[in-house]
């Protein structure tokens, strides 16, 4: 009995070990038994099955394809950024495309993506370079008519309709072309894996043979991807870790205007913004955009302040426009477009507390021009100042623009960039800018720089271009 019973014992010690378990593809999570969502990075799907553990490490030494070099004797020469021919991607991209380099440019439906590469590639082809263009989610045909509506027919511009990964990578060995466009790799399957379309397992699978196939031939790819409701990558999070450069494809679709931004690149900055105009014949890169966020109507109006924002590195000129009106609500309304409503809510009760400027009993409406988003505290003192601008119903002196982030004491705070935007605002004409007293900054030719250090002098300063008479910081100034 006793050794029947070791037996039984030692049965069952032998099944558990060899039993698989789950593991998570994502984050490498465990756990015995399988559920449809990961217990530590909450991803959906990403679950599967592992195999039995081993007591050591399966993989051995191999024969390598070439030996390892001194860093000093690599060629760079071949991994120089190409052009795409269109300058506002170029600047995105840090110069342009470098061979073998695979990009991911995500954006929401319908914002251009496909305009803009299609675009792109129309130009490399022209250029004298191959490049293949592969569409899952139309027909030949329906990006034909855009090539033909967008003047993007080159010769060089090989056009294949597939949806199967093995077909994608057949036309890439017959074509050898150099540069690979794959729209979209959510559309895109491989018949050895199991899955739709779009899965985990199927964008990881088609992901990884395109970039295997793009550093083999040191052919450039990208690929367009999709997003979900929140604007993040759909698929596998080792989509982004896996490819070199991640863009994101910005705009609102009641507006023209489209921005090209890197998330992520090996190859160069990741703080450049790229400026497109989408129009009916196709999309523009657009190297002076500031124009689109400034209204054209001659005279300053009340309730109006110009400033100038960082994006990254470029400087954009806007204009932020304010309506105060009565309100006969117990709670007043306090509605932006373009400008976050718990930074405007601060700044309301700062000009209450500092400033003296009482708006309990009105209706607050802060927005700005040509779609533009301000995400930015530098935006802070030109949309105090438009809201006193409007509540008193006085424009202010034609060319006066203001830049500052507003304290909570009501004190106005230096910003990062302000020689750049200073630049930008004797460029574009501008007379006299409200800076914060504590900036370190040259005047531009043709600039009047007025510093002030509280928002009750900033306002007297964009007004009249003269310091309110100095006072306590707990007394309120008399509006």
């Amino acid at each position: 009995m006793s050794g029947g019973a070791a037996s039984v014992t030692r049965v069952k010690s032998a099944t558990k070990q060899t039993r698989p378990g789950y593991r998570c593809t994502e984050c490498g999570w465990t756990t015995a038994k399988w559920v449809g969502r990961c217990g530590e990075c909450q991803v959906w799907g990403s679950v599967v099955e592992a195999g039995a553990s081993t007591s050591g490490p399966r993989t051995t030494a191999s024969p390598t394809r070439a030996p390892a070099r001194p860093i000093a004797d690599i060629d760079v020469d071949s991994t120089r950024a190409a052009p795409t021919g269109i300058s506002e991607l170029d600047r995105v991209l840090g110069g342009g495309i470098v061979p073998g380099a695979v990009v991911l440019l995500a954006g929401e439906p319908g914002v251009g993506k496909s305009t803009l590469l299609l675009a792109a590639a129309s130009e490399v082809a022209t250029s004298g370079r191959t490049v293949l263009y592969v569409t899952g989610e139309e027909s030949a045909g329906q990006v034909r008519l855009r090539a033909e509506r967008i003047d993007a027919l080159a010769p060089r511009l090989l056009l294949a309709a597939e949806t199967d990964l093995g077909s994608v990578l057949g036309h890439v060995e017959a074509a050898q072309p150099d540069l690979l466009v794959v729209d979209s790799v959510q559309t895109i399957a491989s018949g050895e894996v199991d899955g739709a379309p779009g899965g985990v397992s199927q964008v990881r699978e088609v992901a990884g043979a395109l970039i295997a196939a793009a550093k083999e031939r040191d052919m450039p790819v990208i690929l367009v991807g999709h997003v979900t409701k929140d604007g993040t990558v759909a698929g596998p999070r080792t989509l982004e870790h896996l490819v070199d450069v991640v863009c994101q494809f910005e705009g609102d679709r009641h507006s023209r205007l489209r921005f090209v931004r890197a998330v992520k690149n090996r190859y160069g900055p990741t703080d450049e913004v790229g400026c497109f105009d989408l129009t009916e014949t196709g999309i523009v890169g657009l190297a002076d955009p500031s124009g689109l966020f400034l209204s054209h109507t001659g005279e300053p109006a009340p309730g109006t302040c110009l400033t100038v924002t960082l994006d990254g590195r470029r400087p954009l000129a806007l204009e932020i426009q304010s309506l105060v009106v009565p309100s006969s609500l117990a709670n007043p309304r306090r509605t932006t477009a373009g400008v976050e409503s718990s930074r405007l809510a601060m700044i309301l009760a700062v000009m209450h507390r500092h400033a003296g400027v009482r708006l309990h009993d009105h209706d607050v409406y802060v927005s700005t021009i040509g779609g533009a988003k301000v995400g930015e505290p530098a935006a802070d003192l030109a949309t105090a100042i438009a809201t006193v601008s409007a509540k008193e119903n006085q424009a202010l002196p034609q060319g006066t623009l203001a830049i500052g982030e507003v304290g909570l004491a009501g004190d106005i705070r230096p910003v990062t960039g302000l020689g750049r935007r200073l630049n930008e605002a004797a460029r574009l004409g501008f007379r006299r800018a409200v800076v914060p007293d504590r900036s370190d900054v040259t005047a531009p030719e043709g600039l009047e720089v007025l510093r002030a250090g509280h928002l009750a002098e900033a306002v007297e300063l964009a007004r009249n271009g003269l310091p309110a008479p100095k006072r306590s910081r707990s007394e309120p100034a008399p509006f």
